[in-house]
């Protein structure tokens, strides 16, 4: 068991240890993160995704810096940054190489950059970033940066971790359609139009735009094992008198810090909302709900791989490969378990 006590006090280095149980996924780093999930719920959870080459990494940098040298008359908060990187789908390796960017908060004992490879799982995230996040969470850091992946179209977990996602955009990376048609864009609290002094940002603006005026004042539901589950929108034209938040379109200039003080704004006032409306606890929940069935289907599987005969799984499968029987029939043999139906 970690000292869990050490790391709620602020002990850098049994944090440092206990993430790394966390991602290796051990007995003693999941029995640490059951004692501090009552210490969790206070952190501000920001998700940064984006195609790659839009300047997640920079702007993440830039924000941090922002969060610990904040404007006169404002106090500095602490800030953890989840840095994921994709793996080699070949050796399964990963470069983890973001902190390279984040040259500016070398030295600073209130900020925490956690680097961690994908290992394989899609959306744009590792297996293990709730854990770690939750981690950082209970740890008393204030604000929680997730840089995911670059993500594509589809990969749109962070959205279902962070409570204020950031999609970052940057002219030049792909015509008014894409930007359009990205399912990605569909998660955005915020949109970041980054590296604003390249050409053609002013058709990246039309674009997302354009975007925002076809999204439509309904909740988004999505089917996840099984179960029909809503999921807040990012909508544009509302009655005035519901109270829906349309997202913002900021323009930075990361290596500069350009644009950055105003985005910071931006995220302080969808906090805001999100406190007001309710949305903040209804986030939370969905999460918790999202994270419960994973573990369970995890446990049902871990349990039935036990209680199933020696070899029988391989023998299934060796009937399936040599098509004596379908896929789904050999799912029903498997869930069987060997015994007579």
């Amino acid at each position: 068991m970690f000292p869990v006590e050490d790391v709620l006090a602020g002990n850098r280095l049994a944090l440092a240890r206990l993430l790394t149980a966390i991602e290796n996924d051990t007995p003693a780093g999941r029995a640490a993160l059951s004692a501090l999930f009552p210490h969790a719920g206070r952190a501000h959870l920001i998700g940064v995704t984006g195609a790659p080459g839009t300047g997640k990494s920079s702007l993440v940098n830039r924000l941090a810096y922002h969060y610990r040298h904040p404007p006169d008359g404002e106090a500095p908060k602490t800030v953890a940054i989840v840095a994921v990187d994709p793996s080699s789908p070949f050796s399964g390796g990963a470069v983890l190489g973001d902190r390279v960017r984040m040259r500016d908060l070398t030295g600073d004992q209130g900020v925490f950059i956690r680097s961690m490879a994908s290992r394989g799982s899609l959306g744009g995230l590792a297996r293990m970033t709730a854990g770690v996040v939750q981690a950082f969470d209970a740890a008393g850091y204030e604000i929680v940066l997730i840089e995911t992946v670059g993500a594509g179209q589809a990969e749109v977990d962070i959205a279902r971790l962070a409570h204020t996602t950031l999609v970052v955009e940057a002219p030049g990376l792909g015509d008014d359609i894409q930007a359009i048609k990205a399912g990605i864009l569909e998660i955005a609290d915020i949109l970041v139009i980054n590296k604003a002094d390249r050409p053609g940002v002013e058709n990246t603006e039309r674009a997302l735009r354009n975007m925002l005026n076809l999204a439509h004042p309904l909740p988004r539901v999505y089917r996840h094992h099984g179960a029909l589950q809503e999921v807040l929108p990012a909508v544009a034209e509302a009655p005035a008198d519901e109270a829906i938040w349309i997202p913002p379109i900021q323009k930075t200039i990361a290596t500069r810090g350009d644009g950055v003080p105003e985005l910071a704004a931006e995220i302080a006032r969808h906090r805001t909302h999100l406190e007001a409306s309710g949305d903040w606890e209804r986030r939370w929940r969905a999460r918790l709900q999202r994270e419960l069935e994973d573990l369970l289907q995890d446990a049902l599987v871990h349990r039935w791989r036990r209680e199933i005969p020696p070899n029988y799984y391989e023998d299934v499968f060796s009937q399936l490969v040599q098509r004596q029987i379908s896929p789904r029939q050999a799912v029903d043999a498997l869930l069987n378990g060997g015994r007579e139906a």
